[in-house]
C-alpha cells in the first residue's frame, strides 16, 4: 500500500504540474469561515499539487447574509471585480429555520448577492457553502422548531436550504456538510467539531478544504499531498470521502454546470440548406464554420452548400479568455431534393443486402432511377403495377436514392441504404 501512495503521489506530480492553474477566491462568510483560517488551509491544499489560491476574505464572527449585503468592506471586496469565484457562507442556523423565516431573512440577501456577484465579476461564479449541522442539534431553537433538535434534522434543512440557494441563483454549491454527513457516519473516529460541537475542528476545516479544492478546480482530492496536523490515514479518509461525495457527482452540486461547453445540432432544412441549432453553455462570443470556406456569427445560423460533399462543421465559442469547440460531419447529397414517400409506393427493406422491393399502385410511374450520393444513375429499369424486385447486388455500400418516373418526369424519390451483399 504504501508503494502505491507514493507512485500515485509521484505521478500526480507531473500530472499536476503540467495542468496547475491559478483561481481568485473571495470568501464571504463568518467563523465557520475563519476558524482554522480555512481560506489559507484550502490554499494549502492547493499548493501541495501545484495548483494556486490567491484569496481575500470577510468573515466577521456571527454575520448573515443580510449583514453582508450592506457591509461596506464586503461590498467593496465584491466590487473589485477580479475574482474567478465569491464564496458565500451564511450565519450557521438560519438556513435551518421554518420555511417562512428562510425565505424572509435569508434567500432575498442571497439573491442580493449573487446580483453583485454577477454584475461586478462577469467572469466569476458564486459559490454557496454548505455548511453542518450541530454534532447534538440546535437546543436553543429546538423548543419552537423541532426539525432542528437533532443533527440529522438540522443537517438535512441546512442541505436542502443551500441547494435551494444554488438553484435560486444559477450558482454551484461547495457541499462541505454532505461530506461531513458522510464521514460522521462512516468514520466516527475522526472528531470533525471543536469543543463547542458546532465549529469545526482541525479534521474538519482540512474536511472543508478538500470539498472546496474539489468544487473549485474540478479535480481528484485522492492526489493532496498536505495533511495539516492529521494523520495521513485520517487525511486519506477525508479525501476518499470528498471524492465520492463531490469528485464523482460533481454535477449534482452544479459544479461544471455553467462552465464553458460547446455543442451543438443539425438538420436538413431541403436539398442542401442546413439548419444549425447553438446548444452551448455560457457562450459568449461564437463562430460557425462550414467547412467550405463560409462561417457566420449568427447563434443558430442557416447554411446552404454549393456542391455537394463531405463537410467538417466546427463550432467555437469564447468567453472570459477560455474557448471550446465541437465538430461534426455532416454529408450533403448532389440531389437537392428530400425523400418523397407516398401511398402509390412502398420500397423495403431499407436497408436492403440484395433484392429490394418496391410496391407500385400507381398507373402513372413507368420507370425507374437509382443514384448515388454523388448525383450520378448506376442503375436504371422498368417498373410495373404491383411487385417489384430490383437485384442492389452491384452496388456499393452507401446511401441511395431511387426516383420513379413517368416519361422524362420524375414523380418521387426515396432513400435508401445499402449494406453489404454478405449479410
Amino acid at each position: 500500500m504504501k508503494f502505491k501512495i507514493v507512485v500515485s503521489f509521484l505521478f500526480l506530480g507531473f500530472l499536476s504540474f503540467a495542468q496547475s492553474s491559478t483561481k481568485k477566491v473571495l470568501f464571504i462568510g463568518n467563523s465557520y469561515t475563519s476558524v482554522n483560517n480555512l481560506p489559507q488551509m484550502i490554499k494549502d491544499v492547493a499548493l501541495s499539487v501545484n495548483d494556486t489560491v490567491v484569496f481575500d476574505v470577510n468573515a466577521p464572527g456571527g454575520y448573515t447574509f443580510e449583514g453582508h449585503s450592506t457591509n461596506t468592506v464586503s461590498l467593496n471586496k465584491i466590487m473589485a471585480g477580479v475574482w474567478d469565484f465569491v464564496v458565500l457562507q451564511e450565519q450557521s442556523q438560519m438556513p435551518s429555520f421554518p420555511d417562512q423565516q428562510v425565505a424572509a431573512d435569508v434567500f432575498p440577501y442571497a439573491r442580493a448577492l449573487d446580483s453583485i456577484i454577477t454584475q461586478y465579476n462577469i467572469c466569476g461564479e458564486t459559490i454557496f457553502y454548505m455548511t453542518w449541522g450541530r454534532k447534538n442539534g440546535d437546543a436553543s431553537n429546538c423548543s419552537f422548531w423541532p426539525p432542528v433538535c437533532t443533527y440529522n434534522g438540522m443537517d438535512s434543512l441546512l442541505n436542502l436550504r443551500y441547494q435551494m440557494m444554488a438553484e435560486q441563483n444559477n450558482a454551484i454549491v461547495s457541499p462541505v456538510g454532505e461530506v461531513w454527513n458522510y464521514v460522521r457516519a462512516n468514520h466516527p473516529e475522526i472528531e470533525l467539531y471543536s469543543s463547542d460541537e458546532s465549529h469545526p475542528s482541525v479534521a474538519g476545516t482540512y474536511l472543508a478544504a478538500c470539498t472546496f479544492y474539489s468544487t473549485i478546480f474540478r479535480k481528484d482530492p485522492t492526489f493532496i499531498n498536505f495533511f495539516s496536523t492529521l494523520s495521513t490515514v485520517d487525511a486519506i479518509k477525508i479525501q476518499n470521502a470528498v471524492k465520492l461525495k463531490v469528485y464523482d457527482s460533481l454535477m449534482n452540486w452544479n459544479i461544471g454546470l455553467y462552465d464553458l461547453n460547446a455543442d451543438f445540432s443539425y438538420s436538413q432544412v431541403s436539398g442542401n440548406e442546413f439548419s444549425f441549432t447553438n446548444n452551448s453553455t455560457a457562450q459568449y462570443a461564437l463562430l460557425w464554420d462550414f467547412g467550405d470556406g463560409n462561417t457566420s456569427i449568427d447563434i443558430n445560423p442557416i447554411h446552404q452548400y454549393s456542391q455537394p460533399g463531405v463537410y467538417e462543421v466546427v463550432l467555437t465559442i469564447n468567453n472570459c479568455g477560455k474557448t471550446d469547440s465541437i465538430s461534426k460531419t455532416i454529408t450533403v447529397d448532389a440531389l437537392n431534393i428530400s425523400e418523397d414517400q407516398q401511398d402509390s409506393w412502398k420500397v423495403y427493406p431499407n436497408p436492403v443486402s440484395h433484392i429490394l422491393q418496391v410496391d407500385y399502385f400507381a398507373s402513372d410511374v413507368s420507370n425507374f432511377l437509382i443514384y448515388n450520393g454523388l448525383g450520378e444513375i448506376v442503375l436504371r429499369g422498368n417498373l410495373t403495377f404491383g411487385t417489384n424486385k430490383i437485384s442492389t447486388d452491384q452496388l456499393n455500400q452507401g446511401v441511395y436514392y431511387i426516383e420513379f418516373n413517368h416519361s422524362s418526369f420524375a414523380c418521387g424519390r426515396v432513400k435508401f441504404i445499402k449494406m453489404s451483399s454478405n449479410f
